[in-house]
């Protein structure tokens, strides 16, 4: 067991230390000029109610203010990162308060923005795509680029009358124009769903075994704005064409909510596509439905150019 002697001293000698950093932290504070200028701003505040706030102003006075310390959001200094220190003062009493700093709120806003833009089955540049980094020097892409850029600045804080049916070959970038407008439309604060088209399909068909396919389908009949990529690629069957397609195109019709797609093939080609079921089962006057809904849903918008993925 340690003498007493011995411990008095050390914590004599603790104390001393503690003593010293203290004086040391109370000049730093009432030599700095914020607190210099808080006491002259306020004059219920003399040396004797700044020293019993003492700790809360070296904390004030110690962190970043306007992100002026911090290399980045993911670097910040303060106390609590991505919030600055302010102080609020009521009589001899000083209150430390703690707002969101500009690199947080721009942090925030982006990642609600993202929020904005679910997607199934979409690729990571598709959900990053923008007029900025569409590519304009291909000539024979300047109509579907022009009507696009069109279609963007027209848009207000409401939903857009219709969609764009963008067609034409493989690999032109079509999908890419949807995901712009879809970046486009979470600027809006206007929330989009993108969904590849044979994906879905499977995806329909597994929501049977969980029994989600009912809310699965009100989710894309509800979302605000639908985007369906590649339409004509997937496994046909009159089930779905009938059943999950024709349904959502027709509740998006009646609600006057927007549609956007993308195919290789023009509507009427489309429509030779959709009557033909995996079973071999010929229906023209179900697929013209579907092609029809599509018109009132969506304008035709032409996309050539050279293959990107090649």
């Amino acid at each position: 067991m340690e003498p007493i002697q011995q411990s008095l001293k050390k914590w004599m000698k603790d104390n001393k230390q503690f003593q010293q950093r203290y004086n040391q932290m109370k000049a730093e504070v009432l030599d700095s000029s914020e607190v210099q200028r808080l006491m002259q701003e306020n004059e219920g505040l003399d040396e004797k109610a700044v020293e019993k706030h003492l700790i809360k102003l070296y904390e004030y006075r110690t962190q970043s203010k306007n992100c002026e310390k911090c290399p980045s959001r993911e670097e910040c200094i303060n106390i609590l990162p991505g919030y600055v220190p302010s102080l609020e003062v009521e009589g001899t009493d000083i209150k430390l308060i703690y707002d969101k700093c500009r690199r947080q709120r721009s942090q925030e806003q982006q990642s609600y923005q993202k929020s904005l833009v679910s997607s199934l089955h979409m690729p990571r540049e598709i959900l990053e795509a923008s007029l900025e980094r569409m590519d304009l020097e291909d000539p024979d892409r300047g109509g579907a680029v022009a009507e696009t850029v069109r279609y963007i600045e027209s848009l207000g804080d409401e939903l857009p009358a219709k969609g764009l049916y963008f067609h034409g070959p493989f690999g032109v970038g079509k999908t890419y124009f949807l995901g712009a407008i879809a970046n486009a439309l979470s600027d809006k604060q206007i929330p989009s769903m993108i969904i590849y088209m044979p994906e879905f399909v499977r995806e329909m068909k597994s929501s049977i075994k969980d029994d989600s396919l009912n809310d699965k389908i009100t989710a894309f009949k509800q979302t605000p704005v639908l985007m369906l990529d590649d339409i004509g690629a997937e496994s046909q069957s009159a089930w779905f064409r009938d059943e999950i397609l024709g349904s959502i195109l027709h509740y998006r019709m009646m609600e006057r909510l927007p549609v956007f797609f993308t195919s290789n093939y023009t509507l009427n080609e489309l429509e030779k596509v959709l009557m033909t079921s995996s079973r071999g089962d010929v229906e023209q006057v179900k697929a013209k439905r579907i092609t029809e809904r599509i018109k009132q849903l969506s304008e035709t918008v032409f996309v050539d150019g050279q293959n990107r993925r090649s």
